[in-house]
């Protein structure tokens, strides 16, 4: 089982990425590896990278190269997003895609090209270096696509298909992982362009992000067993829309203090990863994030500042402590047993659902799987299509099915993360 964690420098945040303190960057990953962690995730950034559609900043690529290696110095394996895209509130687009250059990162065919080359001279200059494995296409691009962002990019699950299938063979290669990421839009918005089958079927592994400032803390309580439940939701339900044995990665995870209280932090996530390690096929847990965002940077939801497993002076925080505990006591451990009680969410012809609002915090599949979750059921997700065929449960070793019989919308969902919500009790 793999731990891990998605770097945020302690000085100058990821606009460090401008003029990078290397002995503070150094530091950084030094504490990471002394906290038992084994892998970061890193997140240049997008303009930064590539101010013009046909010119790459190779000082930039460089240094991305730089901190691969600093990581690796200290034992670390790397992972590298690209395309940031969306970061903690802030999009990082590249001047030649808005305002007078306005375009479109899934479906321009010169802003395509313009990506992949990117892709390309990343994963070939991070190649040689033994501790990188591999690039993420972006943080959570698919919310640049829809609602209820302002400015969305559209497109057309069809479009996205056609930007993934040209974008991902560009990473990967030698064993390193073809990537890309999503926020929970995907699973949850009724004809959102990102889709879950393409989310459990394209690239090397699924990847979540699971914040429960999206409703979860605020309806269902957040020191309730749901809200400790829903990263190990986000994994099962990601499972069952493609191979059983395809491994899934809780890439984000984080306790954000708009709902919960700092008190509640540390146990907050001891039960949460805890109940993610429950998934048959979990890869690994990956906290958002190492270091909180420095009090003098200005218009972060205030939350922001303190996800950090590190405070902004590099102290370590009783979160990061629990979380460090938790890498060290779990790394090796055995495989879950199987799981043979499963809900039934209802596909189309494409294996996608068709409700997909059911899916979301407060939704009919949602409140059913945690009422078997609470009840000690261990409950698993099968598509409509796996339920009606005995010889699939058979092998999947599911004996007990739960449908949904008064399917009903998200009673709590929130599609974007409001800093103005009181803490949950």
């Amino acid at each position: 089982m793999k731990f891990g964690v998605d770097y945020t420098p302690s000085h100058g945040w990821f606009h460090s990425w401008l003029d990078p303190d290397w002995t503070s960057i150094d530091r950084d990953l030094k504490q990471i590896a002394d906290l038992g962690l084994d892998h970061v995730r890193i997140f240049p950034v997008w303009p930064y990278l590539q101010p013009n559609r046909t010119w790459i900043n190779r000082k930039g690529v460089d240094d991305v190269r730089r901190m691969v290696r600093l990581a690796g110095d200290h034992g670390l394996d790397a992972y590298v997003d690209v395309f940031q895209g969306h970061l903690s509130s802030f999009d990082f687009i590249p001047s030649w895609l808005v305002t007078w250059h306005a375009g479109n990162m899934f479906t321009d065919p010169d802003a395509v090209a313009a990506e992949r080359e990117l892709v390309s001279v990343m994963n070939d200059a991070l190649s040689g270096e033994a501790n990188f494995r591999g690039i993420t296409l972006g943080n959570e691009v698919n919310q640049l696509s829809d609602r209820p962002h302002p400015t969305k990019m559209t497109a057309t699950p069809a479009q996205i298909d056609a930007w993934l299938d040209e974008l991902l063979p560009a990473a990967g290669g030698d064993g390193r992982s073809a990537l890309y990421s999503v926020n929970d839009g995907v699973w949850f918005i009724d004809g959102h362009p990102f889709t879950p089958v393409q989310s459990a079927t394209k690239g090397d592994m699924t990847t979540i992000h699971s914040w429960v400032f999206n409703g979860i803390a605020q309806g269902y309580g957040a020191r309730s067993e749901e809200c400790h439940s829903y990263a190990l939701y986000l994994a099962e339900l990601s499972k069952a829309f493609g191979p059983q044995d395809r491994p899934v990665w809780l890439q984000e995870v984080g306790a954000p203090e708009n709902v919960l209280d700092v008190a509640d932090t540390p146990e907050f996530c001891r039960r949460t990863v805890e109940k993610a390690l429950d998934c048959t096929n979990l890869w690994g847990v990956t906290w958002w994030c190492s270091h909180d965002v420095p009090a003098s940077m200005s218009d972060f939801p205030f939350f922001e500042h303190s996800l950090g497993l590190f405070d902004e002076r590099g102290e370590l925080k009783p979160i990061g402590r629990v979380y460090g505990e938790l890498a060290r006591r779990y790394r090796d451990m055995e495989r879950p047993a199987a799981k043979h009680v499963a809900v039934v969410v209802d596909v189309d012809a494409d294996g996608n659902p068709r409700d997909r609002a059911t899916l979301g915090p407060g939704g009919s599949v949602c409140d059913l799987w945690m009422d078997l979750e609470t009840a000690g059921k261990r409950p698993t997700i099968v598509t409509s299509a796996v339920a009606a065929d005995p010889a699939e449960l058979a092998r999947r070793g599911v004996t007990e099915l739960h449908v949904d019989e008064h399917p009903h919308p998200a009673r709590f969902y929130t599609a974007v993360s409001d800093p103005s919500f009181d803490t949950a009790d």
